[in-house]
């Protein structure tokens, strides 16, 4: 009897240490420490020139999600009058800063941005990420509280950044009233992108096991079912596929896979050079060209 007690409590401490574990690794992967406001913008400032942020008439406001969760939002109005506007998405850990890299380009090419903070992010609410998941509901409600907000609108797309594209594609299941789509660096499910992660630090795999384990029993979503590719098997709505050629992070193979799968127009770019979200960093001028001739495609279609 004494035998079979002391193995029944090796048992039960070797599952509260994996359920600790996976916890503990749920936690890691879908709550990473958040750039404050400051922080970000001090970031691209010592990148590019973001002058224009101080000069331009911009709004501040928060709208209510699907779910009562409040989303800060800013405009920056474009210096000319136009009723065009693009929704930008900044990737994770970043806040709407990170959005303004892309501000210049379309303020050029005659839009409205809309910046924001992701859910759990920048000024918002703390709460864990759901890559893709809960965020794509959010920015299905943002475009919705856009047209209403807004009157006239001429054309109304959607750019979004690593996670922020990843958000974009998998709002695209909702059938949101866009334009466009642009999604930079995306991935086509966060699978792929934590296994690279794990092998790259030398762990086991059954660690992104337990983090699946750990993800349902603490924040009650699955790892697995974070997909955004699933959101374009009946997606006709235009996307320009943009992934830096050198990304070790979020593999071209993600966009590229996408690309196949959506059922409408499609253009897809890989910038040399570029690492993960660095495309329009490492070539502006390549980057602005692409997006340009990507609208006045869909424009003349």
């Amino acid at each position: 009897m004494r035998k079979f007690v002391i193995i029944a409590v090796v048992v039960g401490l070797v599952v509260i240490v994996l359920l600790l574990l996976a916890m503990f690794f749920a936690g890691y992967i879908m709550t990473g420490k958040r750039q404050t406001l400051e922080e970000a913008f001090a970031w691209q400032t010592g990148r590019y020139d973001t002058s224009f942020y101080a000069e331009i008439e911009k709004n501040d406001y928060e709208i209510e999600s699907y779910d009562g969760y409040k989303i800060h939002v800013e405009l920056l109005k474009n210096p000319e009058e136009s009723d065009k506007y693009i929704i930008i998405s900044h990737g994770y850990t970043d806040n709407r800063m990170g959005a303004l890299k892309y501000a210049p380009m379309y303020l050029e090419l005659g839009y409205n941005c809309v910046i924001y903070d992701l859910r759990g992010h920048g000024e918002n609410e703390e709460t864990f990420t759901t890559y893709g998941i809960r965020e794509g509901k959010d920015i299905y409600e943002l475009v919705k509280d856009t047209r209403d907000r807004y009157e006239n609108i001429e054309q109304l797309g959607l750019h979004g950044e690593s996670l922020g594209a990843a958000s974009t594609i998998t709002s695209l299941k909702y059938k949101p009233e866009v334009d466009f789509v642009v999604a930079d660096c995306g991935f086509s499910d966060i699978n792929n992108v934590l296994k690279k992660g794990i092998k790259n630090a030398h762990m086991p795999g059954v660690v992104l096991g337990l983090a699946d384990i750990g993800a349902r029993i603490r924040y009650h979503y699955s790892l697995k079912k974070m997909n955004p590719i699933e959101a374009l098997e009946k997606n006709e709505i235009p996307i320009l596929f943009i992934h830096g050629k050198e990304d070790d992070f979020i593999e071209p193979k993600n966009s590229k896979d996408m690309a196949e799968t959506t059922k409408g127009y499609k253009e897809i770019y890989l910038i040399d050079g570029a690492g993960h979200a660095e495309s329009v960093l490492v070539a502006p001028d390549v980057y602005k060209e692409h997006v340009k001739k990507y609208l006045e495609n869909i424009n003349m279609r």
